[in-house]
């Protein structure tokens, strides 16, 4: 497996769809924090969800999830997957995305390169182990993040 890229503007400026769930239910949203890596001698990616977020659940309850990342003219469609409660809308159907079955999880078609993770790792940001600017700025009032970190098991091109 290769996958050659900015590790530290993968996220943060291409964004990302983090799918978990198989073809017949599955959800997927923007994500803007996460990172690449290794960690236990394995690759990883590691992302970051709401405990509010719909697509939450889906990680919980999966043992794969997909990050995928887009070429720079789907950004306004991400930009509306990652506003957009899969909760309320048929997001995919709207977005116009072509959802497909990778490696016991999903993806789409029009990715660039989509990561295939096996979750390994899950836990709980907590206000108390933050600098209070972090705490402050990110999370007064809102929901907490989880943090997963899942083994890369395969890289579709």
């Amino acid at each position: 497996m290769e996958f050659t890229t900015d590790i530290f503007s993968q996220f943060d400026k291409k964004w990302a769809l983090l799918t978990a769930g198989d073809k017949e239910n599955f959800n997927t949203m923007t994500v803007s924090w996460g990172g690449l890596g290794t960690i236990w001698g394995k690759p990883v990616a590691t992302v970051y969800v709401r405990t509010s977020r719909y697509t939450h659940d889906y990680m919980d309850n999966n043992e794969y999830f997909t990050v995928s990342f887009y070429p720079e003219e789907y950004k306004k469609v991400l930009g509306v997957l990652g506003s957009k409660s899969g909760r309320d809308m048929d997001k995919i159907h709207d977005s116009g995305l072509t959802a497909k079955e990778v490696n016991g999880s999903v993806s789409f078609e029009e990715a660039e390169v989509t990561l295939v993770c096996k979750k390994l790792f899950k836990q709980c940001l907590e206000k108390e182990n933050m600098v209070p600017e972090v705490a402050k700025q990110f999370y007064d009032g809102d929901a907490l993040h989880d943090m997963y970190i899942g083994e890369v098991v395969d890289i579709i091109k």
